[in-house]
């Protein structure tokens, strides 16, 4: 699996790590040209093992915003990371308007692949915020066994019944939910709650219409139910955000539940 990589010196690199790196690599799915963002903890050293963050980015945006954003999602995960000396990684995973379709889930598959190839690598932790957050929770229930822990901030676990961004959903999953349902289904995490055998965080408003709390909710309890003990953060008068202490505390949770 060839990749390409390179450091852009004009970035300022994040606090705790070295030069952002961007990687391109050939998608195994198409043959595409794919990117990610590599964040090296200082002092890396390449005979260590080391954890991964993967951090995937909201609609409209790309690989850069969890590595140069100073919102408080994108922030504390890289400060989560930089504080346990983890390898930080920002997929593309087909920007801007991915929503974890097939070719995002391949290209993600890959990535991981690929970091296993070139680093020590240990346990993986996934986050996301808004469409970054649903395809966490989407990726995880389709291959939990590639996953550590999972913090899924403001995202949706159910994408039969989710209604935005259907435009770039449709282009994303190949149709409709009227014409693929069961692709609809398959990449809703609220169906295959057996998957979530790591720990979970999830973060949400009540007032978020963008990408409402219910079917978060509902996975959550769900998985209480079966003996889960995943970490909610609902606030009731919350918009379509997670603040910084919300945030760097479901990531800490999953992290430190996750073991050795």
């Amino acid at each position: 699996m060839p990749f390409l990589l390179w450091t852009l010196p004009a970035l300022l690199p994040a606090a705790g790590f070295g030069e952002p790196r961007d990687i391109a690599f050939t998608a195994t799915a198409d043959g595409t040209t794919q990117h990610y963002v590599e964040l090296l903890p200082d002092g890396y050293d390449p005979a260590r093992t080391y954890d991964v963050v993967l951090a995937f980015h909201g609609h409209g945006s790309d690989r850069w915003q969890y590595v140069r954003d100073p919102r408080d999602e994108c922030r504390g995960a890289r400060d989560v990371a930089a504080k346990h000396g983890m390898l930080f990684v920002s997929p593309d995973y087909r920007a801007t308007t991915s929503w974890m379709g097939p070719l995002a889930e391949a290209d993600t598959v890959q990535t991981i692949a690929e970091l296993k190839q070139r680093h020590h690598v240990g346990r993986v932790f996934l986050v996301g915020g808004s469409m970054g957050g649903s395809a966490v929770l989407t990726f995880t229930a389709l291959h939990p066994e590639l996953v550590s822990g999972v913090s899924s901030q403001n995202g949706t676990a159910n994408h039969l019944e989710y209604e935005n961004f259907q435009d770039a959903i449709r282009a994303s999953f190949g149709g409709t939910k009227a014409e693929i349902p069961l692709e609809y289904k398959r990449r809703s995490a609220e169906y295959q709650p057996e998957a979530f055998t790591m720990p979970v965080a999830i973060t949400t408003g009540g007032k978020d219409e963008s990408v409402p709390a219910g079917s978060v909710l509902r996975l959550a309890d769900v998985l209480r139910k079966m003996g889960r003990e995943p970490l909610v953060i609902y606030r009731p008068e919350g918009g379509h955000a997670t603040d910084y202490a919300d945030t760097t505390a479901a990531l800490e949770c999953v992290i430190g539940k996750a073991g050795g």
